[in-house]
């Protein structure tokens, strides 16, 4: 029984992680229809932000989160406004065009603080343990799950409850009538992009404590955030939960049984197959004609 709960609480854990990096990209691949290559860099970015202002003006992790969140966005709308509003319509240069900004951002990156790897430390107060079914827990652990949901309610009321995301959906389903009512789309879609990006260089910043910081480190997370929102139905924010956590506890099963080699091998090949018999994800939104 003790193991069935570790189990279930180490499923818990990566599924948190899962969905905090995927968050954004669901916003933006759902909402926009972008394949954002350069999502990881953006969480790349995140982590960065989080050691840079650790190390050398003295800020801690859980005070840095919403500079880090401004920053990334800021950075997100310039690359939207300034290169993917001028591909519209054109889902191949999009994608060349995210890869390319990928490549630069990492680039970048190097130049500038040097390829060797970087560590951000845990908040003292969130450095202990704590004891959950007699098991003990990380604090930090516990503390990003309830990250996590909080984000995930704060974006799903910004989706459904907000001006901003009215108009989305509006655009989302015919562009030229939403415009005729006088909704600018590329300021909506410059808006989206920041915040997907945002919501990404937060992942980046939060995960930095369990993962060493370097230039490509996103390179990983964003297969994975793929896997789940494809996974779990692209317009579906309640579906990029579900399989965020589903894939956690694939993931950690198959990791305790083999390793986390074998997981992410078969977690990726379970994916490909059910792609193939119901190619839009487990998760659909279904909306009227």
């Amino acid at each position: 029984m003790d193991q069935f709960f570790e189990q279930i609480i180490t499923g818990l854990s990566i599924g948190s992680i899962l969905l905090l990096v995927a968050l954004g990209l669901s916003i933006i691949y759902g909402s926009m229809g972008i394949i954002n290559l350069a999502h990881g860099e953006f969480v790349m970015l995140g982590a960065y932000t989080a050691w840079l202002l650790q190390s050398h003006f003295g800020l801690g992790l859980l005070a840095s989160l919403i500079p880090i969140f401004v920053a990334v966005a800021l950075i997100g709308w310039v690359i939207e406004r300034f290169v993917l509003s001028l591909l519209n319509n054109r889902p191949l240069d999009t994608i060349l065009a995210t890869w390319g900004v990928g490549i630069v951002l990492q680039q970048g990156v190097r130049l500038t603080v040097g390829s060797e790897l970087r560590y951000v430390q845990l908040p003292p107060s969130l450095s202990d343990s704590m004891v959950i079914v007699g098991l003990s827990v990380s604090s930090y652990r516990v503390f990003l799950f309830l990250v996590t949901i909080v984000l995930f309610a704060v974006t799903w009321l910004l989706m459904n409850r907000t001006t901003i995301g009215m108009k989305l959906r509006a655009i989302m389903q015919d562009r030229s009538v939403a415009a005729s009512f006088g909704i600018n789309a590329k300021r909506v879609y410059g808006l989206t992009f920041a915040y997907g990006a945002g919501l990404a260089g937060l992942a980046g910043a939060l995960v930095s404590p369990l993962k060493s910081v370097s230039p490509d480190m996103g390179t990983g997370y964003v297969v994975d955030a793929f896997m789940v929102v494809v996974l779990g139905g692209v317009q579906s924010l309640a579906g990029t939960v579900a399989s965020a956590f589903i894939l956690g506890q694939l993931s950690g099963a198959i990791a305790f049984l083999q390793n986390d080699t074998v997981a992410k091998a078969l977690v990726l090949l379970a994916i490909v197959v059910l792609i193939r018999f119901r190619p839009e994800g487990l998760f659909t939104t279904r909306v009227r004609a």
